[in-house]
């Protein structure tokens, strides 16, 4: 889950008609899982203010610029209002204060701009921080130490650069503070800094609540990895299900910062749907349940604040898969993020600097026209059709490997297979390929 992008390229990406409410993929390859709305959520995103940046994506290294395009995909991201992440440096952006006092926002200010173009809801990743704030010298950036943790003695330093930020960017509501728990691990513990993160992550809140107490803030945007079955290497968990159990020090750290955090006005996680033994044999569908299952054991500690995804990972290294099949997982997974009652799930948006496309993007290459992929459109479709508050409703199928989320007026239903199936949802026969996701109106 290393934060860079994503490099490999593929060819034959499908194309797909950028339409808010339809699309499909074709043929692929399989795996099955179970059907029906057990134990999921009765609206979307429960507990969550209407307006609130459900489903979105991340800004990384190699996106969408204002200057150089690709022209046809801004246009395609415009289609549909969606939360954009972007952090405050790396990832594409310069070093925001290469000295005490002396700022560079230029690159920030394009990425602002590039969201605002879009129709984006902005939102802040503080992370990371300039090299004089964790042991570097000021004026030089060292981009391999771009992960190591803010030094204690400059907390106070990297607060007041957060509120910098906030008043630069006034129409910046949502902030998440830092990312991953980068460089805050305890190794004479053998487990997480969730003392020093949460310092840290108060005299950020107080910060931005000083600038604008009507700024959202949340943390602790820490990894939750989990073992294979039957594989645990830590200590026990409390949290476990067919896919695993989940290290139980990253449960630890959210609940550390859960009693000691200044406020908070949402959860924020991250995780891998895979295991961390990348040996392990799962199957990708059944795996996915992770995803709900932390989502209602973090609705439970904190009843009361929005559980937002900052990033989320269904795929092994090196999985050759189809397109269809990363398709299904995808929206798969996404399904997940509902049925559990999450509030935001934020894609970690992978691309190329070729002009070829890659596995997951969510635009295709200039050589492929720069358009919005079948990716895209899914989020988009998500956004349009499942915002917040949203009445689910039970539409199951006959076959356990078809899976359904539905509401009033439209349904998404996705066969986790490698063959074709023709199954019963809604009343109607269906009949769909291997991986097939299908949108239908209800």
């Amino acid at each position: 889950m290393i934060p860079v992008a994503v490099v490999a390229a593929i060819a034959g990406v499908l194309t797909a008609a950028l339409v808010v409410w339809v699309t499909g993929w074709g043929p692929g390859g399989g795996g099955p899982g179970p059907s029906g709305p057990a134990g999921a959520a009765s609206r979307v995103a429960p507990g969550a203010p209407k307006g609130w940046p459900a489903w979105g994506f991340t800004h990384t290294q190699v996106t969408v610029d204002g200057q150089q395009g690709p022209a046809q995909a801004l246009s395609d991201i415009s289609r549909q209002a969606m939360p954009q992440v972007t952090p405050i440096m790396g990832w594409g952006l310069d070093n925001p204060e290469p000295s005490p006092g002396q700022y560079s926002f230029g690159s920030l200010d394009r990425r602002m701009s590039v969201i605002r173009q879009t129709n984006g809801v902005p939102v802040v990743t503080l992370c990371c921080s300039p090299d004089w704030m964790k042991g570097g010298a000021a004026g030089q950036t060292d981009w391999t130490r771009l992960e190591d943790a803010v030094q204690p003695q400059h907390f106070d330093d990297f607060a007041d650069l957060a509120a910098k930020v906030a008043q630069r960017y006034p129409d910046v509501k949502y902030y998440a503070v830092w990312n991953e728990f980068k460089g805050f691990w305890n190794n004479g513990a053998n487990r997480w800094d969730y003392e020093g993160y949460t310092k840290l992550y108060n005299k950020v809140y107080a910060a931005l609540k000083k600038v604008n107490p009507d700024i959202e803030v949340g943390g602790p945007y820490i990894v939750l990895n989990s073992d294979a079955p039957g594989r645990a290497t830590g200590p026990p968990s409390e949290l476990h299900g067919a896919w695993g159990s989940m290290d139980q020090r990253g449960l630890d750290a959210v609940k550390y910062w859960s009693r000691h955090k200044a406020g908070a006005d949402f959860l924020a996680v991250d995780a891998s749907s895979l295991p961390q033994q990348k040996d392990a044999t799962v199957n990708e569908f059944q795996m996915l349940a992770k995803f709900s299952d932390t989502t209602k054991w973090l609705r439970a500690l904190e009843p009361e604040l929005p559980v937002w995804w900052a990033e989320w990972y269904v795929e092994p290294d090196g999985s050759g898969w189809t397109d269809e099949h990363r398709g299904a997982v995808l929206t798969a997974a996404m399904m997940e993020f509902v049925k559990g009652g999450a509030s935001s799930a934020l894609y970690w948006s992978p691309q190329t600097n070729t002009s070829g496309s890659c596995p997951g993007c969510l635009w295709f290459g200039t050589a492929q026209g720069g358009g919005g992929t079948p990716n895209l459109v899914m989020l988009q479709n998500f956004a349009h059709w499942f915002p917040p508050g949203t009445r689910l409703v039970d539409v199951r199928s006959s076959d356990p490997s078809v899976r359904v989320l539905a509401q009033a007026r439209e349904m998404v239903v996705v066969n986790t297979g490698s063959r074709p199936v023709s199954a019963r949802v809604d009343g109607h026969g269906l009949d769909l390929a291997p991986y097939e996701v299908r949108w239908a109106s209800r």
